[in-house]
């Protein structure tokens, strides 16, 4: 039997994330396999059970539960129909296992730290496609988890808008 492995994904719901997902589903996960996805809020960010969870960040959330208005909600998110619907479909489909977890504090740590406590064998995230000097001034996630992540880092770029 093979080994179970460890898929983790940056996840803010935005396009490009959103495209992370759908890459690692297309060309990575196999029955068996793992897929974790991270949810990094703000420290801002206030829910009820925040202060539990500052440190390590949430427990692992199952998927069925993670479907749940009240759990996500619990932890500050709004779940995202899109989403739901392509983990739920990987689920079925290849037998993939899905939890979620959820951090807070700066994205590019927190993503890294997520690599150590979760054992991950691969991380997947979005790629804003920030210019030279908005990367420069607002610091590149994807970048960041590049150069300081202990595993392999899969970066997917966003499709580009066309312009009118």
């Amino acid at each position: 039997m093979a080994k179970e492995r460890r898929f983790g994904i940056g996840m803010d719901y935005s396009t490009t994330s959103k495209s992370a997902l759908r890459w690692t589903i297309n060309n990575l996960i196999e029955s068996g396999d793992v897929i974790i996805i991270i949810h990094v809020l703000s420290p801002k960010s206030d829910p009820a059970n925040k202060q539990l969870f500052q440190d390590t960040g949430s427990p692992l959330i199952p998927l069925e539960e993670f479907k749940e208005i009240n759990v996500s909600k619990k932890y500050g998110l709004i779940p995202d129909p899109e989403v739901l619907d392509m983990l739920d479909t990987v689920s079925r489909i290849k037998g993939a296992k899905v939890v979620a977890k959820v951090y807070w504090g700066d994205a590019r740590e927190k993503l890294c730290d997520a690599v150590e406590h979760l054992k991950l064998d691969s991380i997947v995230v979005g790629s804003r496609g920030l210019g030279i000097i908005k990367r420069v001034l607002l610091g590149s996630v994807s970048n960041y988890v590049v150069q300081n992540a202990t595993c392999p880092v899969t970066v997917v770029k966003g499709t580009q808008l066309s312009k009118p």
